[in-house]
């Protein structure tokens, strides 16, 4: 059964920092796909936030988060992480890791296959 399972999430004051990590099992072609870390604040739409290739390209991210968030990937460990550094309150949400095949051009939400079920980034003083 493939599945994504996502950690990290925790309640943080502005300017900390959190490493998201998401974990795949019965994937067995993981080093192949593409991966995205989207977020969803109550009340807003999914956003984006980065997308990484099976290589480790980093494909894109988010002009929110862009210099201080970085993702990155240990494909041994079949895991994604998100170092997410400088939180500010407009960080706040469920964030969710996704798995699409190998697109060299992003990770649009209508083309991720498998989505995790989320984890709670809280960030307030």
């Amino acid at each position: 059964q493939l599945q994504l399972v996502e950690s990290g999430g925790n309640l943080v004051q502005p300017g900390g920092s959190l490493r998201l990590s998401c974990t795949a099992s019965g994937f067995f072609y993981f080093d192949q796909s593409s991966i995205g870390w989207f977020r969803q604040a109550p009340g807003k739409e999914r956003e984006g936030v980065s997308c990484i290739n099976g290589s480790g390209r980093v494909i894109d991210y988010a002009d929110s988060v862009k210099g201080r968030f970085t993702i990155s990937r240990d494909n041994a460990k079949k895991t994604v992480y998100l170092q997410m550094n400088n939180l500010k309150s407009e960080d706040a949400a469920v964030y969710y890791c996704a798995a699409g095949p190998f697109n060299p051009h992003g990770c649009p939400a209508w083309y991720m296959t498998y989505w995790g079920e989320g984890t709670l980034v809280t960030v307030s003083s």
